[in-house]
């Protein structure tokens, strides 16, 4: 036998009634008295909040358990356990409610008795004045409604249609009321999903020797995510370990799936990092080749010249030339540049170019000389 029978009065169901039978009720009450559809009507409205509140707590075992065995008043109250024995309770137990809970407190709506649980009032709590510590607080009734289609509502295959008629098909719950109060699990429930993962890129700065031989990275980041037990925000530290295979070229990305930050509806970002060149003091890449410069002055230009020319793995060539030399002459290594990523056997070539620095002026002497010769 149960305390009370108002809450399930409210959803025309029996004590007895199953899950499925209290979630097919629920169903049924609530798009019927939804305040969208029933824009002209208030009692609708409060018909709407009361069967939504019946089956927050009716949906609930635990809830639904101290509910049956000590009534509704005694669960707002922050009651979670049975009374100790003697100090009286609904149900049979002698004197009634437990001191101090013979009545609710101002400022809480009520629909009338229903039947079937003697002559008190059936009260709703918000949260409001008087409510008392630890109690339990009704969640928004939208926020229940949204909920209990956004997980399948009674099973049925049109849920999803109907439940857009009621929040314009963008699968949110309506904003909240005045006068309700969330609970951070709430706040959390009602957290719209990101439609797409969002993907984070940040550069990766690697020079021309690691890009040549390969390396491995860690890289250590912080990332936020939300605590499951308080909803907010907190920040971790992560280390990521990446490959960086011998070849790879400014604008290669490595990616990592879920390792960034956490957002709103529980996706995680992606972190996509790409590779950028450091500035290297001897070469430039162009591609799989490497380019290097040899400055020669105007007299090693038309006399003659030799220069050691280094390579990116660390082995030396001499090259020479008698002269003359013009600015922009070239000189090719084959083999001697760059890996290819798809097939590290194969290399590019290393190029040395030649630049002529020219004197900035001549004397006369100089002039007539250099005339005579040439």
């Amino acid at each position: 036998m149960v305390a009370e029978t108002k809450l399930y009065d409210a959803l025309s169901v029996s004590p007895t009634a199953n899950q499925d039978e209290i979630k097919k009720a629920y169903r049924k009450a609530a798009l019927k008295n939804h305040p969208d559809k029933n824009k002209d009507d208030p009692s609708a409205g409060e018909k709407f909040k009361e069967v939504s509140q019946a089956y927050e707590i009716l949906s609930d075992p635990e809830k639904r358990k101290v509910y049956d065995d000590y009534g509704l008043e005694f669960l707002l109250r922050g009651g979670a356990e049975a009374p100790p024995p003697g100090s009286g309770g609904p149900g049979g137990m002698p004197g009634g409610m437990p001191s101090g809970f013979a009545g609710m407190p101002a400022g809480f709506g009520g629909i009338p008795s229903i039947g079937g649980g003697g002559t008190r009032s059936f009260h709703f709590s918000t949260g409001g004045p008087g409510g008392g510590s630890g109690g339990f607080s009704f969640s928004n009734p939208d926020n229940i409604f949204a909920d209990f289609f956004k997980q399948g509502g009674a099973g049925m295959g049109d849920d999803d249609d109907i439940f857009a008629q009621f929040t314009g098909g963008g699968g949110r719950s309506r904003g909240g009321r005045p006068g309700y109060r969330d609970s951070p699990n709430e706040r959390r429930r009602r957290r719209a999903p990101t439609p797409e993962v969002t993907t984070v890129e940040k550069p990766l700065e690697l020079t021309l020797e690691d890009l040549f031989t390969g390396t491995h990275k860690k890289m250590k980041i912080k990332r936020k995510t939300y605590d499951d037990g308080s909803g907010k925000r907190k920040m971790e530290d992560k280390i990521l370990d990446m490959d960086i295979k011998p070849g790879y070229k400014a604008g290669t990305k490595i990616k990592f799936k879920g390792v960034g930050d956490q957002e709103e509806g529980g996706t995680t970002q992606d972190l996509h990092f790409i590779v950028k060149e450091k500035k290297h003091p001897t070469f430039t890449r162009e591609d799989d080749n490497l380019r290097m410069y040899v400055e020669l002055d105007l007299k090693e230009a038309l006399t003659g010249w030799a220069r050691t020319i280094p390579t990116i793995d660390g082995k030396k060539f001499t090259l020479s030339k008698g002269g003359p030399t013009g600015p922009g002459y070239t000189e090719t290594y084959p083999h001697q540049g760059m890996p290819n990523s798809k097939k590290p056997t194969e290399r590019g070539d290393m190029i040395v170019e030649v630049k002529v620095k020219f004197p900035t002026s001549l004397t006369l002497a100089q002039k007539t000389h250099l005339k005579d010769i040439l």
